[in-house]
């Protein structure tokens, strides 16, 4: 049998439970290729269905979470797992009021093509999750198609879950975050033009535009980042950046009272870096936070803290 291997879900933070799910899920893809010799390679197309909103933003709005990860930010996440295509479902209060079997059939099935589907331990779907691994068990012996469970990853004994790396990431918990997602915990953000007070303090920097606010960001201070380029119109370290290119720096995130700015904003000094990024899209890694944002009586006191900052920050960058 050859045709669509599936997975569906929320796939909030796209962590190391979810990336199991999906290295499974490619794999599977990848093997109905190859049995099918040279001529049938690359038949098998991996997918992921995905939703936006979050489900509980229409069944439960006051218990909708803050993401982990924006539908752009998982479409790239999974892109980069192998994933080959990538459906974000519009979730509507009719999607919500499917039954199981008619989400398997109508949608898996008659809409997407599902021959083989990959789920997680815990997965639940259809109306009120009453859907599960069990019923999708009999679904797939009834319907003739193919089905498996990937078992949880666990940290600590403890299942991995996008509902505890969010707390973490609320509490600034970065490094626990990081051990669930096995990478930096990021955001995308578009390049825009600032006020251009940097450059006067001999601090230059870049601006990112707010984020979409259903997006859960750690609490507001002054953090070393990671910044991923997406190439062009950067110039540092020898020439114009390429996309995938990184770079150490530190931002401040939240309002800078000094300059009696109170709007949340994403300010970024740039190591090692000179150039335009207007417009681009960037990637950034929170590493650690360094201290809370806070007015200074002059800005000669904010230079010398910043100096201070960008010590600390190089040395957590290195290390």
């Amino acid at each position: 049998m050859t045709g669509t291997v599936a997975t569906v879900g929320t796939f909030d933070g796209i962590h190391r439970g979810h990336q199991a799910v999906l290295a499974e899920l490619v794999r599977r893809a990848r093997s109905q290729g190859e049995g099918q010799g040279a001529r049938g390679r690359g038949v098998g197309t991996s997918l992921l269905i995905t939703f936006d909103p979050h489900p509980l933003e229409v069944v439960n709005p006051s218990a909708a979470p803050r993401l982990l990860t924006l539908p752009d930010e998982k479409r790239v996440l999974a892109a980069a797992l192998g994933v080959e295509r990538v459906e974000v479902v519009p979730f509507t209060p009719e999607l919500a009021r499917l039954g199981p079997e008619e989400f398997v059939r109508d949608v898996l099935r008659a809409r997407f093509g599902m021959q083989e589907l990959v789920l997680g331990y815990d997965h639940g779907f259809g109306r009120g999750r009453s859907g599960d691994v069990e019923l999708v068990r009999r679904l797939a012996r009834e319907d003739g198609f193919v089905m498996d469970v990937v078992p949880a990853v666990k940290d600590d004994g403890q299942p991995i879950s996008s509902s505890l790396i969010r707390t973490a990431v609320a509490h600034g918990d970065l490094e626990f975050a990081e051990r669930g997602l096995g990478r930096a915990y990021s955001v995308r953000g578009r390049v825009e033009r600032g006020a251009g007070r940097g450059r006067t303090i001999g601090v230059p920097t870049i601006n990112l535009a707010s984020p979409d606010p259903r997006k859960l960001m750690p609490p507001d201070g002054v953090y070393a980042v990671r910044v991923i380029l997406s190439g062009k119109g950067g110039a540092g370290r020898g020439g114009e950046a390429a996309p995938g290119e990184r770079y150490g720096g530190m931002m401040n995130q939240g309002p800078r009272p000094t300059f009696g700015v109170h709007a949340r904003g994403l300010e970024i000094h740039l190591f090692e870096f000179s150039g335009d990024l207007y417009d681009q899209v960037v990637t950034v890694e929170w590493v650690r936070r360094l201290r809370d944002t806070q007015t200074f009586p002059s800005r000669q006191a904010l230079i010398d803290q910043i100096e201070r900052d960008a010590v600390a920050a190089r040395t957590i960058l290195k290390g």
